[in-house]
């Protein structure tokens, strides 16, 4: 999870990158990436698998990295008006649907939770590591990240 204000794009999204197989059908040499599902929660609400697959025809092992890519708004048409999420709450509240609206005792419970952590990060000389406006956030999340191998994907 990344998130924080005035990063260098607005958006919301969830990437399931898949383990790769234990072996290669296609030979240990050949250029492999893994599948990865991004479900995109906004803007431009959607879904894209990224796959890879063997070209087709002669000519030996051809791998390529290909998106299997859905848009709600071009699945629906340009006729479906999608409403943003603030839109949504504001037409929830009018017709008085609460479902996406939390009652007291979830407030309750979930500060129950947050608050001891709170508590502990008040207690810790640390601070949050500031970052340029407009970058993709501190450069110590890059560090964490790297330090077991890994990489953050980059929202486009």
């Amino acid at each position: 999870l990344r998130t924080g204000k005035r990063l260098r794009s607005r958006a919301s999204e969830i990437a399931v990158t898949f383990r790769d197989p234990p072996h290669s059908i296609f030979g240990e040499d050949a250029p492999w990436k893994a599948n990865i599902l991004v479900i995109r929660l906004q803007p431009d609400e959607g879904m894209t698998l990224k796959v890879m697959i063997k070209e087709p025809g002669p000519g030996g092992m051809r791998l390529k990295d290909v998106a299997l890519d859905m848009s709600f708004a071009e699945a629906l048409g340009d006729d479906v008006h999608i409403p943003d999420a603030y839109e949504r709450l504001i037409m929830d509240v009018i017709r008085g649907n609460q479902t996406l609206f939390m009652r007291g005792d979830e407030v309750e419970a979930a500060w129950a939770w947050t608050d001891p952590i709170i508590a502990q990060w008040q207690k810790s000389a640390e601070r949050p590591a500031p970052y340029d406006p407009g970058s993709s956030g501190p450069d110590d999340a890059l560090k964490l990240i790297h330090q077991d191998g890994r990489s953050w994907r980059e929202i486009r």
